[in-house]
């Protein structure tokens, strides 16, 4: 069970890590018990449901809104069935059908973890996700450009050599001082 981050954090190193551990494989017995898998990223989910070899999916029952989610073969009792923890774009998510029903939500809030699928079901530590890394070239123009100038400001700091914005302060007073010899900078603080 979860204890407040505030106990959380009194506690040594070592009683945290135990903590971790023990909590962690709570967790994964809780998820591996459930009829299905899922997985997530900041704006999506995708659940993953067992469905005998076979099936086709005009067999298959599947209710998708805005706070529920229905999996299941026809004329049956549902797989997964329930209230979403959290509201999604219906137009946005979708289901197909390889050798398990593959059910792809998108999260109306795409800045919040999920703590679990449905409402009902065991949940997950939140505080403990670790993002995969997403890629430079997954982000727009502008983004890019500035966790670029970001990195090489960082490297440039790390090497004690100027910030780009240092290099172009210190470009404009070289083109300022060429253009203008009769002025003496020798004493002056640039900041």
């Amino acid at each position: 069970m979860a204890i407040p981050d505030e106990e959380y954090d009194k506690l040594s190193k070592e009683e945290r890590d135990a903590r971790d551990k023990g909590d962690r494989a709570r967790e994964i017995a809780e998820q591996a018990a459930l009829p299905y898998s899922w997985t997530q990223e900041l704006g999506e989910v995708d659940v993953t449901v067992p469905v005998p070899k076979g099936t086709r999916g005009k067999q298959l029952n599947v209710v998708i809104q805005k706070k529920k989610l229905v999996v299941g073969l026809k004329g049956e009792e549902p797989i997964l069935s329930g209230e979403l923890c959290k509201e999604i774009k219906v137009e946005d998510s979708t289901w197909t059908l390889h050798d398990q029903a593959l059910v792809h939500l998108e999260k109306l809030n795409n800045q919040t973890w999920w703590e679990n699928v449905l409402t009902h079901d065991p949940k997950i530590d939140t505080r403990k996700i670790e993002p995969a890394n997403s890629k430079l070239s997954d982000l727009d123009g502008e983004t890019r450009g500035m966790v670029e100038k970001m990195m090489f400001d960082n490297q440039q700091k790390q090497l004690g050599k100027p910030t780009s914005d240092e290099m172009k302060k210190m470009e404009t007073l070289k083109k300022f001082q060429e253009a203008h010899p009769e002025l003496d900078f020798s004493n002056a603080k640039i900041s």
